[in-house]
């Protein structure tokens, strides 16, 4: 062996030597991908929260490597081959249990993955049955933010031609002016007004910005018909359709199913209040692959048609007190825990046709994790009626109750895109939080 071939041996072990920890890197590389998969999909497969019945017995069947302690103590009762003893405070999820609820009442279960690894901490409520009126009336909404919602900034010409921008890094979309100059502004017409009084110098605009309220200095700019502006686009209220999905024995009631976002922003709107009409559908665009479809109708925005008063804008729907005490009929009905709903048939009430019908559908995936309240369902419209009516779900049908075995158990939220015909719902424990059920 020459000189050559003695040199290139060690370049040689050397590349190998490479390779090999490449290899074992792009190995371990692949077991932490697969481990953070296999524990992600365990903590899907479990709930954030569950609600029990008072004085009932639930069982359950998780079939994961995982055991959990529940803090303050609940009944247990073991699985057919299960060692665990009533009235123990550890479950093993990978046997059946059931748990036996006494009074009302929070608890904690602590998940465990391998009983060492924590997985997920799970709210354990026990709560009193709840029965509602199931609705699916189409109803007109109007909202009035709690401020002014601002939308963006644009540039301003004053009176010389000259163009600037006052509000430009300053105002932010998604911002709330509250008052100018100290002085409280409720609307777009009290906004204009307080601008105009505007005699030179800045103004002090006092803005609501994430949860937090802060002072804005700007210098308004005179444009060449004498008015005033700061170059701000702004919303004080919307409208729209959707649907009523239950009410309380109370009067109280839970509608969309999803929170009301502005249309330019996309952010949950803050609402100062709002109401809720009679409306009357008179067209609809039926919904086909890649274009949604939406109900269109009226809203009588009259004081002998108002129904209720809107108290809150969610994550889970729109929220109130109805005030006509003839606005909605029917008998309540018991609503079904999340656990209790399972895939296969269900149905749907919706006032699309011009009165308020049931109509056929399957529950063809439940996601119990909580990471998105509003997409607990996949939901598959298979009435052909409806699907004659309407394509599948449409824009409005938003909050249609979800009915199975005889129990409420969610409501229409989305429709997908690329088919009409299938969309997302929520649970409807999800639906009664807001009120405190």
């Amino acid at each position: 062996m020459n000189d050559e071939e003695n040199a290139k041996e060690p370049r040689y072990e050397l590349r190998r030597r490479w390779y090999r920890a490449g290899l074992l890197a792009g190995a371990a590389a692949g077991l932490m991908l697969l481990g953070f998969l296999m524990i992600a999909g365990y903590k899907n497969r479990l709930p954030d929260e569950l609600n029990l019945l008072a004085g009932s017995e639930e069982s359950f069947d998780f079939n994961l490597p995982a055991s959990a302690e529940i803090v303050p103590n609940i009944s247990v009762l073991s699985g057919s081959d299960s060692n665990v003893p009533d009235e123990s405070l550890h479950l093993d999820f990978n046997e059946p249990f059931t748990i036996r609820s006494g009074g009302t009442g929070s608890y904690t279960a602590n998940v465990k993955l391998f009983g060492f690894l924590t997985l997920k901490q799970i709210a354990i409520g026990v709560i009193d049955p709840v029965s509602v009126i199931p609705c699916g009336n189409q109803v007109g909404i109007y909202l009035e933010t709690d401020g002014l919602l601002v939308l963006g900034t644009s540039p301003v010409a004053d009176a010389s031609g000259n163009e600037t921008e006052p509000c430009l890094g300053r105002l932010k979309s998604g911002d709330y002016i509250l008052a100018v100059d100290g002085v409280a502004v409720s609307g777009k017409e009290a906004l204009i007004e307080a601008i105009n009084r505007w005699d030179g110098g800045e103004i002090t605009l006092l803005v609501r910005r994430g949860g937090s309220e802060v002072s804005v200095r700007v210098t308004p700019i005179r444009t060449a018909d004498g008015s005033v502006k700061i170059g701000a686009w702004i919303r004080d209220d919307t409208q729209g359709i959707g649907t009523m999905t239950y009410l309380t024995q109370e009067g109280g009631f839970g509608a969309l199913g999803h929170g009301i976002t502005d249309v330019d922003t996309g952010l949950l709107m803050e609402i100062g209040g709002g109401e809720i009409y009679d409306a009357e559908i008179i067209g609809i665009v039926k919904g086909s692959p890649g274009s949604p479809g939406e109900l269109s109708g009226i809203i009588h925005m009259t004081d002998s048609m108002r129904l209720g008063e809107i108290t809150a804008n969610t994550g889970q729907g729109i929220f109130g007190q109805i005030t006509s005490e003839d606005a909605f009929q029917g008998e309540p009905v018991e609503i079904a825990l999340k656990q209790e709903v399972v895939k296969g048939s269900a149905s749907i009430l919706c006032a699309a046709g011009g009165s308020v019908r049931e109509y056929d559908i399957e529950i063809e995936e439940i996601n119990l994790s909580g990471k998105s309240l509003s997409k607990g369902l996949v939901i598959h419209i298979t009435d052909e009626e409806l699907l004659e009516l309407t394509g599948g779900i449409v824009q409005g049908m938003s909050g249609s109750p979800i009915l199975q075995n005889g129990k409420l158990i969610g409501a229409v939220t989305h429709v997908f895109i690329r088919d009409s015909t299938r969309g997302y719902g929520i649970f409807i424990e999800n639906m009664l939080e807001p009120l405190g059920s």
